[in-house]
């Protein structure tokens, strides 16, 4: 293939200015707050979830507490109306009277457990909203985390798309200068190289492979003209010949 020198020399901007887009590229799909909000999205998921079943917890143990709540009271009552009954004179058998009182002996003692089931009940209530307000305090800051990393990542997104931006200007008049059979070769090249198409052949290296060429290499590229496209011999990339060359 045959390409003007200068032709040549620019394939050595337009591959500085592709690969800083790659660089790019590459920074903007490995972003460090990308793999943090990975990790934070699957904490919250998982922080939501616990306190989910901890709601469902606090809510059965109110309802357990009503109820008990409830239970005391209903003795209680029961309890009074028949101390009522006996402070008012309204049983006057001596027979109905123990009864009475031994039934006040047994409400005493089901007001008792009743209350200690109460109290038992509350206990666990109050432990459970504290771990549910730990939950949800721990979702709030991991929100607030969330938010920030977010802000942080999408500030360095548009950094980078500004800057692929400048590149992609830059880059047009580079590729409107060079002849079209070049640019093909120079773009199947990049799709195959991992991005790297052309290299300066600088103190007789391959900037590419980065690999020395031997004598009889050298010796040959001397032989062309200086618009013959040279490739290496090692890794097929386009070599471009400058001063530094070696030659």
């Amino acid at each position: 293939m045959k390409a003007d020198p200068d032709a040549q020399l620019k394939l050595l901007d337009l591959q500085k200015l592709d690969s800083a887009a790659d660089q790019r590229k590459h920074q903007r799909a490995h972003l460090p707050e990308d793999a943090e909000l990975a990790q934070l999205t699957v904490r919250r998921s998982d922080v939501l979830g616990r306190s989910r079943d901890q709601q469902i917890v606090v809510d059965d143990l109110v309802v357990a507490q009503e109820k008990a709540d409830a239970d005391v009271e209903q003795v209680k009552a029961r309890r009074k109306r028949d101390r009522d009954r006996m402070d008012q004179g309204l049983i006057t058998n001596p027979k109905d009277l123990e009864r009475m009182q031994h039934e006040l002996e047994s409400l005493e003692r089901r007001i008792a457990t009743l209350e200690d089931e109460e109290l038992e009940v509350m206990e666990d209530l109050e432990s459970a909203q504290q771990d549910l307000a730990t939950m949800k305090a721990d979702l709030a800051e991991t929100d607030e985390r969330i938010a920030a990393v977010t802000a942080a990542r999408d500030e360095k997104h548009a950094e980078i798309d500004a800057d692929l931006a400048r590149i992609a200007a830059d880059r047009e008049p580079v590729v409107a200068a060079l002849p079209a059979d070049l640019l093909a070769l120079y773009d199947r090249l990049r799709a195959s190289k991992n991005g790297v198409a052309a290299a300066e052949l600088r103190a007789r290296q391959c900037g590419g492979c980065m690999m020395t060429l031997d004598p009889a290499e050298i010796a040959d590229i001397r032989t062309k003209a200086e618009d013959d496209v040279v490739r290496c011999e090692q890794c097929q990339r386009i070599l471009v010949r400058t001063s530094e060359s070696g030659l």
